[in-house]
C-alpha cells in the first residue's frame, strides 16, 4: 500500500543471517514469533523458522530461543513447553525447554548449552516490561547469547524488549524467515503501474485502523472496512452501535477515523447500507442475527456481527489488480460469514493478485492463495516501507548500540515473573 514513488528496498542496510558465517560454539539468541496456542491449532509461525534453527544448530551454534505467546495484560501468556515439543519433532533433535528467561538460572542454562543444542526459554510476555521495551529486561534477555538473529515477522512492527531491545545491546541480523517474508511482500507494495488497488480491513486489532485504514485511504482505490474498523467508521459517522466491539484503543482509533473522513482521500470507502446485529452478553453472541439498516442504528445489548457487501464493491474487488485482506471482516467463527464469503468470492476472481494477512485471518478463512501470517507487521511494511525491527537492525549495523549487557542484580526483577 506504499506509494510507488516512495518505495525503497526495506532490506537496504539490514544485516542478514543468510550472509553471516556461523562458528561452532557461538552463543546465539533467536528472537522468534511462536505465538501459537498449546493445542498447536496452527503451526505455520513455528514452521516458518525451522530453517533458521536448523542452520544455526547444524553450524554448531548454541541457540537460545526467545518468543512470546498471548499477552501479559490480559493474562493469556502461557508456558511454551508445547513449542519445544513441536520443534523437537520437526527438527528431529531434542529441543530443551527452560521455563525461565530473565533469571540467573536462565543465564546458566544458556551458558551450559552444548554446540548445536537448542533451548526454548520462557514466554517473554510473562513480563510486563516486554511490551514496554523495558531496557533492564532487555539486558537480562541479552545475557542469553552473544549475538541475536531476529525472526518472527509477525511481531516485527512491535518495539519490544526481546527484539528491538536486545538489538540495542548485541550485534544482530535478520533471520532468513524475516528476510524471505519481506521479499515475498514486495509485489504488493509495488503493484503494476496503474493497477486498481483494494484493501479489506477487519479483525479487532487497532493497527488495522491506525495503520491500515489511514494509509490505505491515500494509496488504494477501494477500502472495505469490517470488524472493529467498520464499527469505528460507523461510530465516527454518528450511528448508534449498541454494544458493538470498538477494540482495545477506541478513542485513538475514533480520532484517526475522523481525521480520515475529514480529509481528501484517493480511495472510495465502502460503507454498507445493511449490517447484521445479534444480542450479546460480555461479547458473546447469545441469539440469532438479523439485518438492520445502518441508518436505524443498533439497539442496546446488541452488536454488529456482519454486514452485506454492496454489489458495486464486490465488482470492484473482482476487478482489482492488487488486493490485500487484513483481518476477518465478520464474526466468522461464530457463523457470521456473509461479508467474508462475499469478499473471498470476489478476491478469487481478481484480475491480479490477492493476499491474506495475519495469523488469525489465515487460520480462520478458507483461502487457497498467497498468505502472510504477519498482520500488523505486513500492514506497516506495505504502508511505510519499513517496520520497527528493520529500523532497529539498520541502527544496529551502524553501531548504534548501548554498552554490553552487564549483569543486573536480581532485585531489579522483583515483582516480574519469569
Amino acid at each position: 500500500m506504499a506509494s510507488d514513488s516512495g518505495w525503497t528496498d526495506p532490506l537496504g542496510g539490514v544485516p542478514l543471517l543468510s550472509a553471516r558465517q556461523v562458528t561452532p560454539g557461538e552463543r546465539w539468541i533467536l528472537s522468534a514469533g511462536f505465538n501459537v496456542d498449546a493445542a498447536l491449532t496452527s503451526t505455520g509461525r513455528i514452521d516458518s523458522e525451522l530453517a533458521d534453527l536448523r542452520r544455526l544448530s547444524d553450524a554448531g551454534a548454541r541457540v537460545a530461543v526467545l518468543s512470546h505467546q498471548g499477552s501479559h495484560r490480559d493474562g493469556t501468556a502461557t508456558a511454551l513447553g508445547h513449542v519445544a515439543g513441536h520443534l523437537s519433532r520437526r527438527l528431529d533433535r531434542q529441543v530443551r525447554y527452560v521455563p525461565e528467561n530473565a533469571s540467573d538460572a536462565a543465564v546458566r542454562a544458556a551458558e551450559a548449552l552444548a554446540p548445536g543444542e537448542i533451548a526454548v526459554f520462557g514466554n517473554t510476555r510473562h513480563h510486563a516490561g516486554e511490551e514496554r521495551n523495558d531496557p533492564e529486561l532487555a539486558r537480562r534477555f541479552a545475557l542469553l547469547g552473544n549475538a541475536v538473529a531476529v525472526g518472527g515477522f509477525s511481531k516485527a512492527h512491535r518495539a519490544h524488549a526481546s527484539n528491538t531491545g536486545v538489538l540495542r545491546l548485541l550485534p544482530g541480523c535478520a533471520a532468513r524467515s524475516l528476510e524471505q517474508e519481506i521479499r515475498f511482500l514486495a509485489p504488493w507494495a509495488r503493484p503494476p503501474q496503474g493497477a486498481f488497488r483494494a484493501a479489506v480491513l477487519g479483525g479487532r486489532k487497532p493497527e488495522k485502523t491506525l495503520v491500515g485504514l489511514v494509509h490505505a485511504m491515500h494509496t488504494c482505490d477501494l477500502v472495505v472496512p469490517g470488524g472493529v474498523v467498520l464499527n469505528t467508521v460507523l461510530r465516527a459517522r454518528g450511528h448508534d452501535l449498541g454494544a458493538s466491539d470498538l477494540g482495545s484503543k477506541p478513542d485513538a482509533c475514533l480520532e484517526a477515523v475522523r481525521g480520515v473522513l475529514d480529509a481528501p482521500a484517493k480511495a472510495r470507502l465502502h460503507v454498507p447500507r445493511t449490517v447484521w446485529v445479534a444480542p450479546v452478553d460480555e461479547g458473546r453472541i447469545v441469539g440469532e442475527a438479523r439485518p438492520v439498516a445502518v441508518v436505524d442504528g443498533v439497539s442496546a445489548g446488541h452488536a454488529v456481527v456482519d454486514f452485506d457487501l454492496e454489489p458495486w464493491a464486490a465488482e470492484s474487488l473482482a476487478g482489482a489488480g492488487s488486493a490485500v485482506l487484513a483481518g476477518t471482516p465478520s464474526r466468522y467463527l461464530d457463523g457470521q460469514t456473509r461479508s467474508a464469503d462475499a469478499v473471498l468470492s470476489a478476491l478469487s476472481r481478481t484480475s491480479g493478485a490477492a493476499l491474506l494477512l495475519g495469523g488469525d485471518t489465515v487460520a480462520e478463512l478458507p483461502w487457497p492463495g498467497p498468505v502472510s501470517t504477519g498482520g500488523g507487521s505486513a500492514l506497516q511494511l506495505l504502508a511505510t516501507g519499513t517496520c520497527a525491527v528493520l529500523d532497529a537492525l539498520r541502527d544496529n549495523a551502524r553501531g548504534a548500540r548501548d554498552d554490553g549487557p552487564a549483569p543486573a542484580p536480581d532485585d531489579v526483577m522483583d515483582g516480574v515473573s519469569t
